[in-house]
């Protein structure tokens, strides 16, 4: 693919995007909230800390591997759940969970996907977890995890930063809302972007139908364009409390994690909660939009919970280097959301591939500079000043 041919960095893979979707899917997978302060200042986090050149060590026997969850994995990075991919591109769901089987890495799917997860796991394969946004009626959110269970996803992943939605203003300018009733600046819009409106679209009318949340209970599987679909108050649960962690932990055998934990308290609690993995994250800048940037809180929660649970980082990972810093402050792993995405919007299986491969490059490329060979050996020993503690925290 010529576009994808262009693109040397996830910020190329941005544009590329941009250009091929209509501007209301767009910036429904690249806005945030509100003024923007928490996704500029995810990215500002990464890039205030430098690194050190380490100089005459042998790195030709380098490896980007690891281990999590006791599985070994090929890259510390896993798929974040976005629930846009299947508008991004045809089925793109499942086009970015073959792309994740094929890089060795686990691909998260979201509650709000428009492929079933049933399909996922019989057609993608690999390393599958389930990401669960927890309905009001609390009889569903459990019928939503037996499926996972029964579909044989490896980890369950609570999402506990949505108690209301965000306040993203620009869905509503661009008349980009579910249910989904088009604006006539919209429609105009798509009629500039064929490639778009054929290739997806076009392509779910003359095969599937208007697409549908398939994760959702069958009451609320409603197409994009039908009322049902709207009712997305039914998942602002200002009522998850910890009680209902301590039923899910019973319900689910596997592995659990917490995303949107970014207090060292809250933490601390997961644990006597019998959690697995805490995802410090805020929701990518998604929902509040002064929240702290993750990379700021990583290294005290990290240093707070030790060795007792697995951390992940997510919000804001756009390059290689991003990676090796998050794994120097404490965390096993990343999870990257925009990145796949802009690569599934531009090339399906092939272009959420390119952006796996492009951060993979860079993360061995940094691994080689600081003289690193595994990913255990990444410490904060690889910074230029002080970024362990009050500096990162402040």
């Amino acid at each position: 693919m010529a576009a994808l041919d262009d693109c040397y960095n996830v910020f190329d893979l941005r544009e590329a995007a941009q250009r091929r979707l209509p501007k209301g899917v767009f910036e429904f997978v690249d806005r945030a909230s509100e003024d923007h302060i928490s996704v500029r200042d995810n990215r500002t986090a990464f890039e205030e800390i430098k690194l050190l050149h380490r100089a005459l060590v042998d790195v030709s026997g380098r490896s980007t591997a690891t281990t999590l969850f006791g599985k070994p994995m090929a890259l510390p990075m896993a798929i974040a759940p976005t629930g846009a991919a299947g508008l991004c591109w045809y089925r793109g769901e499942l086009a970015l969970a073959k792309a994740a089987a094929k890089a060795g890495i686990p691909l998260t799917l979201s509650t709000a996907s428009m492929t079933a997860m049933e399909t996922i796991a019989k057609e993608a394969g690999g390393r599958l977890w389930f990401q669960l946004y927890v309905w009001k009626r609390r009889d569903l959110s459990h019928q939503i995890i037996e499926r996972a269970k029964n579909a044989g996803y490896e980890a369950l992943i609570v999402t506990v930063d949505s108690a209301v939605s965000g306040n993203r203003e620009y869905n509503a300018r661009n008349g980009f809302a579910l249910p989904f009733n088009p604006s006539r600046r919209f429609l105009l819009d798509v009629a500039t972007h064929p490639s778009w409106t054929l290739g997806v679209m076009g392509k779910y009318l003359t095969t599937i139908g208007m697409p549908k949340h398939e994760n959702y209970p069958a009451e609320f599987k409603g197409t994009i364009t039908s009322g049902v679909a709207g009712r997305r108050t039914e998942m602002e649960v200002d009522s998850l409390n910890w009680d209902d962690i301590a039923k899910f932990r019973d319900m689910w055998p596997g592995i659990l994690m917490l995303k949107g934990v970014n207090r060292i308290d809250d933490s601390l609690k997961a644990i006597g909660y019998g959690v697995d993995g805490i995802i410090v994250s805020n929701h990518g800048g998604r929902n509040m939009d002064s929240s702290a940037a993750t990379m700021r809180l990583l290294p005290e929660i990290a240093e707070a919970v030790g060795d007792k649970v697995t951390i992940i980082l997510d919000s804001g990972v756009r390059r290689g280097s991003d990676i090796v810093k998050a794994l120097a402050l404490g965390a096993k792993a990343v999870l990257t959301g925009r990145a796949t995405l802009y690569g599934t919007a531009v090339g399906g299986e092939a272009g959420a591939a390119k952006a796996i491969n492009i951060i993979r490059t860079e993360f061995d490329k940094t691994m080689a500079y600081t003289g690193c060979n595994r990913t255990d050996e990444i410490t904060t020993d690889i910074f230029f000043g002080d970024y362990g503690s009050n500096r990162m925290g402040g």
